[in-house]
């Protein structure tokens, strides 16, 4: 950080405050502390006839795999209405009501992922400004080693699971990378 978002000076040093454990950047001349957070992604799974839909990306990273309608939440919405609002711009689609299925801690990247399930209205979707592509798929014709992110790939077999035994929980996790720089998944349910 080069200059004070604030007041403007670029007296900025990375330091820890007091009564803090980790380092912030904090300007000298306002003393403004700066906190940086992990980003929220929220998606849904959509159903429409037993299929879910799928966006094949037309942006990276991961241009051109598969994954379903996600995205960084943006200030002032929840996150459901964000989960919808990516719907919407990577699929036309329009969602029921969502319900929270898995929330999975990425801090490799500083993310959390909060995916939710629902229903697609009307079984309509289009391909969205950040999409290649958009299809139904049933759980037997899912491109599995097409998939974008683990943490979809963990959250579909997740939801396939809760489907197929008319139990559908909330799921918890983190994705770690771990000592050769692979993602393995960590459940806590």
């Amino acid at each position: 950080m080069n200059f004070c978002s604030e007041c403007g000076s670029s007296q900025v040093n990375l330091k820890v405050p007091e009564n803090d454990d980790r380092p912030r950047y904090i300007c000298s001349d306002c003393k403004f502390v700066f906190y940086r957070n992990p980003k929220v992604v929220a998606g849904c799974i959509l159903e429409w006839q037993s299929k879910i839909l799928f966006c094949r990306r037309a942006i990276e990273p991961r241009s051109g795999f598969w994954t379903v309608p996600a995205g960084f939440m943006e200030n002032e919405e929840s996150v459901p209405e964000a989960a919808a609002r990516e719907a919407r711009e990577e699929a036309g689609a329009r969602c029921g009501k969502l319900f929270l299925h898995s929330v999975y801690s990425l801090k490799h990247v500083n993310q959390v992922y909060m995916m939710y399930r629902g229903g697609l209205k009307d079984g309509r979707a289009e391909v969205g400004r950040e999409s290649q592509e958009v299809r139904m798929f049933d759980e037997e014709s899912v491109p599995w080693d097409q998939i974008a992110f683990p943490v979809i790939t963990q959250s579909l077999k997740l939801f396939f699971r809760d489907r197929q035994n008319h139990n559908f929980r909330l799921h918890q996790g983190d994705i770690l990378r771990d000592g050769n720089g692979e993602l393995q998944v960590v459940a806590y349910d």
